[in-house]
């Protein structure tokens, strides 16, 4: 038997650019950077940022992006859904809503193109309010 986990520490993201990827995180995401962490920014380490609840953290590697990366997916609620959706559009992103029979998600990407899902599992409730 597998030992168990506690949830996901953190996820790579390759950036060009750390300073405009910070404030995008920042003004899209509501990451900030994590004062305890930012000594690993230097000689090529990650600026990590983290939500202020400190449960979501993103490490930006400052390197050109890859290819065949992975989707970074953050769980919500049905009223978070709705009001990421509204949000990130005010925010001028390609928005696309996704009905997987069991949950809603949203999907769109960084300026970098790093992907990104936004899913709610509160299925019902959301379906609802559409």
């Amino acid at each position: 038997m597998t030992p168990d986990l506690s949830g996901i520490d953190h996820v790579h993201v390759f950036v060009r650019d750390r300073k405009l990827a910070e404030r995008w995180y920042a003004e899209v995401l509501g990451l900030t950077r994590s004062p305890a962490l930012e000594f690993w920014a230097t000689d090529g380490g990650p600026l990590t940022v983290q939500d202020s609840a400190n449960t979501v953290h993103i490490a930006l590697f400052e390197r050109e992006p890859l290819p065949n990366r992975a989707t970074i997916a953050l769980r919500t609620s049905a009223t978070g859904l709705r009001t990421w959706l509204k949000h990130l559009q005010a925010a001028g992103l390609a928005v696309e809503l996704e009905d997987h029979q069991v949950s809603f998600s949203i999907y769109f990407s960084d300026p970098d193109n790093n992907p990104f899902e936004i899913t709610t599992y509160e299925y019902a409730e959301f379906a609802a309010a559409q």
